[in-house]
């Protein structure tokens, strides 16, 4: 697998993409087209939350239909709560893009992302459709616009891109993905958006979206908000002119490896760019009785305010993260339970079997001042793993959602 240099949606082979200030935010890029020179087969995860935005009403409609070719975006607005306004704005803006690019709304996904409860200035965005289209191109640069186009908050813009090769050819999988706060996915806010010009039949990347998904998107947390506004789509155009992917077979299993490689890296870059971090934590269970019990234990640490404001001051207290383990639902035997903090600067053993261990507490802060930190939880003599992603709250996570519509 050949991981790209400022890969994006463009580096499979017939997607276009572009990014530019509309006028919807009152500066930065702000719209974004991801076009697909064919139709595309597609496949999507939405949010859980019950109250969904509009775009995401109507990308679900598009994604069971299985084949689309086209995706607009608008930052600075969600398009959520805004009553059957809001429906009609989702469908203007697939129709202008679709009308634009000459096919059909119901070939068009929409995204958006920002304030809740506001009606998204039409206009603006049915004008902002037609003039972005005109810069749609394949190059790199088109691509990296489009990535800085769906940011709200993010202070920086996610994508990649990998090259893997198949039995028949190579495939390109590309991504850019959106979000900073409100992230707490189980398909947050978080958008991302993955093009792959392999041949694969819909059920099997509906099959390799969802399993991905879980193991990525599912296993981050930045403050345990859960948008009304998440989506993670895929388009699949066939253009590499592989063999199409249709059995389980070793060729499924090479483009799945891809996908999520294109998926953990957008997630962990959602993590790292949380609101207000200075950490990134990654969270390692095992020994769980399976795969699903591990998870609800890594999510559960990941997730917890006060694991997380411990890290942000840098203090070593494994009771918090004891107590999380506690409370997530898992049956596991608190005497079999271990706790080891690491970083770059060295390894911090807390608990083992159950018992708590002395450390150093000069030591431990050199540990816990790193930006990266693991923390490694056995919890059991069972098969489950699991690893989740996740950040500390800081005094700036406050400031900035304390005043974000204003």
């Amino acid at each position: 697998m050949e991981i790209l240099e400022s890969g994006s949606v463009t580096s499979p082979k017939g997607f276009l993409a572009a990014g530019q200030h509309v006028g919807i935010k009152k500066q930065d890029k702000d719209l974004a087209l991801i076009y697909s020179q064919v139709p595309a087969v597609t496949a999507g995860a939405f949010t859980t939350n019950v109250i969904q935005a509009a775009p995401v009403t109507w990308s679900r409609q598009v994604v069971q239909r299985q084949q689309a070719q086209a995706i607009v975006v608008n930052s600075g607005n969600a398009n959520a709560c805004t009553g059957t306004r809001g429906d009609e704005h989702a469908a203007w803006m697939a129709d202008a893009a679709g009308r634009r690019l000459g096919v059909e709304a119901n070939q068009v996904l929409v995204a958006s992302t920002g304030v809740i409860g506001v009606p998204l200035p039409i206009e603006v965005v049915l004008a902002g459709i037609e003039n972005t289209a005109e810069l749609l191109a394949d190059s790199v640069a088109a691509g990296l616009e489009a990535a800085q186009a769906i940011r709200t908050t993010d202070t920086m813009s996610k994508h990649t891109a990998v090259k893997v090769q198949l039995s028949t050819g190579t495939v390109t999988v590309g991504g850019i993905a959106k979000g900073s706060g409100m992230i707490h996915p189980n398909m947050a806010t978080m958008l991302s958006f993955i093009t792959t010009d392999a041949a694969i039949n819909p059920e099997l990347l509906s099959k390799a979206l969802r399993e991905s998904t879980a193991g990525s998107y599912n296993m981050i947390s930045v403050d345990g908000d859960t948008s009304t506004n998440d989506m993670v789509v895929a388009l699949a155009n066939g253009m590499a002119e592989n063999k199409p992917i249709d059995s389980e077979d070793e060729d499924y299993q090479r483009f799945f490896e891809a996908l999520h490689t294109v998926n953990t890296y957008l997630a962990q870059q959602i993590v790292r760019d949380g609101e207000g971090a200075t950490k990134f934590l990654e969270v390692r269970v095992q020994g769980a009785r399976d795969d699903e019990s591990a998870r609800k234990l890594a999510k559960s640490v990941i997730t917890s305010n006060l694991v997380k404001t411990a890290f942000f001051g840098e203090d070593a207290n494994w009771g918090r993260i004891v107590a999380a383990l506690g409370y997530a639902g898992v049956e596991f035997a608190p005497s079999e339970v271990g706790i080891v903090v690491e970083s770059a600067k060295g390894t911090l053993n807390l608990l083992r079997n159950g018992e708590p261990l002395e450390f150093d507490e000069a030591a431990a802060q050199r540990i816990l001042h790193e930006r990266d930190i693991q923390i490694f939880a056995t919890v059991g003599q069972g098969f489950g793993k699991a690893v989740a992603w996740g950040c500390d709250f800081s005094y700036d996570y406050v400031k900035i959602n304390g005043s974000y519509r204003t």
